[in-house]
């Protein structure tokens, strides 16, 4: 008799949809369920019927704060669920945040990746954080 592993789920949330469809496919080629969304309020309705093993949200959609917004909600509901915020915000504004220090206070993300983001650089966050053994 073979077991099957539960695949570990991904929400993976963004409004640019070629992020999302690039990410979903190199996510799915690491052996992980992907659920999509392309804004904070699509997520916050899946987040009602899910909880994922982990989440990657774009810090800037419909609102400048949305995955700050997003990432907050999601450590109200389960605090262990690891979170990636990812961000081209330092690359157009030249602002830095870090989850680290006096901000990590307010910022419920637990590793924040500037766009583009190299898979392996997102492989590496996602070992660390869940110390996945899928990839």
């Amino acid at each position: 008799m073979t077991s099957e592993r539960t695949k570990k789920k991904v929400l993976l949330v963004d409004d640019d949809v070629d992020f999302l469809e690039q990410h979903r496919i190199f996510l799915e080629s690491e052996d992980f369920e992907v659920i999509s969304a392309h804004s904070r309020a699509e997520a916050e309705t899946i987040l009602e019927d899910l909880t994922p093993d982990l989440a990657i949200l774009d810090l800037m959609m419909d609102e400048t704060d949305d995955g700050f917004v997003l990432a907050y909600h999601i450590k109200k509901k389960n605090r262990d669920i690891p979170v990636i915020l990812v961000t081209a915000v330092t690359s157009e504004t030249s602002l830095e945040f870090d989850t680290i220090g006096s901000e990590g206070s307010w910022i419920k993300a637990d590793a924040m990746l500037p766009k583009p983001i190299r898979f392996e650089q997102l492989k590496r966050e996602i070992h660390r954080l869940c110390k996945a053994d899928t990839i």
